[in-house]
């Protein structure tokens, strides 16, 4: 400090000042502004729990008091296993908190959160607390694939929610009346639903936001050590470019063009037409960037969203098949051995397995 005492440095940074005492001071006895309940079903999400928990301690401690206080609750008021195989320990179960819905302990927000496997669950108590919960008035939410049990209770017709990249074929086949975007969060009235991963701290700034303005939020941020904050809308998944490390324009596009058009594969004439090529330019141009055909590339993610169809619903093959432009069940099977080696039976099996152990 070339001789300077720290508190003469600090006297030059008042905002530094500021925010170390701000950051340093107890927490008062305040009555918090929300009480949250996370909801934990098996095979969680880790990250999409952490991160939604986590700003509201930050902001709490921005604040000096207790703005946001949580419990944690599971189906049956057990410890509960994330898909990571951490065990974390709750403080009630679903069943105790119905009771609270009616009491002073009654939750101003409930969000459900899961992860893997989630098609599979269906505990009744759960679902219906749920119902009951948003029926009287309590904001419902839920982290990474929590929309998908939300929808199973019945509470997402109609109403704007997001889910996982990976989840969305599934999802939508499963709840056709829901309207889902593979955006990282939305907010419908009283509805919150993000994607899961780092998504579920990105939805939370927005409710702190709401709450306490952009100063706390910024300030969250850097604690956080996150550069920005990103908005509902923003993309999920990495631009085909990073995702795929091809560079070529003309590629992209077409790339973006099959995957727009799964269920009803157009002809590579048609794809070509659509980007101002010949076939034969299209064909070269796969061969050079993809190291593949253009028709290998379309058939190989069509297969791929049926792959997941496969693993996050229970629709008939035969189905599947159809929604991923396949003219035949016996045609899709031979093309998915090949490319899989295993049948479309035998992956729903492996799921299944997976699923009971």
């Amino acid at each position: 400090m070339g001789g300077r005492s720290v508190a003469v440095a600090l006297q030059d940074r008042p905002e530094q000042i500021r925010r170390v005492v701000a950051a340093a001071a107890p927490m008062p006895t305040a009555t918090p502004k929300r009480t949250i309940a996370f909801l934990l079903v098996p095979n969680f999400s880790m990250i999409a729990f952490a991160t939604a928990i986590e700003p509201l301690r930050i902001a709490n401690r921005i604040a000096g008091h207790e703005i946001y206080r949580w419990r944690l609750v599971s189906p049956d008021g057990k410890p509960v296993r994330a898909s990571n195989g951490v065990e974390v320990a709750v403080s009630s179960g679903v069943e105790a908190e119905r009771k609270a819905l009616s009491g002073e302990g009654r939750p101003s927000m409930v969000f459900i959160c899961s992860g893997v496997f989630v098609e599979s669950f269906g505990d009744k108590a759960t679902l219906s607390y749920l119902r009951e919960t948003h029926q009287r008035g309590v904001s419902v939410g839920g982290l990474c694939t929590g929309a998908w049990i939300l929808a199973k209770a019945g509470l997402l017709a109609g109403r704007r929610c997001a889910i996982h990249w990976e989840n969305l074929p599934g999802f939508s086949e499963a709840f056709p009346r829901a309207d889902v975007y593979a955006d990282l969060f939305e907010i419908d009235q009283n509805i919150y639903t993000c994607a899961g991963g780092t998504a579920s701290l990105d939805m939370m700034l927005a409710l702190i936001g709401e709450d306490l303005g952009d100063d706390v939020v910024n300030r969250v941020c850097e604690q956080a050590l996150t550069d920005r904050v990103r908005g509902a809308q923003d993309r999920q998944r990495l631009p085909l470019r990073a995702r795929l490390g091809v560079q070529h324009v003309k590629v992209l596009r077409i790339i973006e063009i099959m995957e727009a058009n799964l269920g009803e594969p157009l002809s590579l004439v048609e794809v070509a037409r659509l980007v101002g090529l010949s076939r034969r330019q299209v064909e070269r141009l796969f061969d050079k960037e993809m190291g593949r055909s253009p028709a290998r590339y379309y058939l190989e993610i069509r297969l791929d969203r049926a792959r997941h169809l496969l693993v996050q619903s229970q629709l008939p093959i035969v189905e599947i098949a159809v929604a991923c432009g396949f003219v035949s069940a016996s045609h899709f099977s031979k093309c998915y051995r090949e490319l899989y080696s295993r049948s479309p039976q035998q992956e729903r099996a492996l799921r299944a397995a997976a699923v009971t152990a």
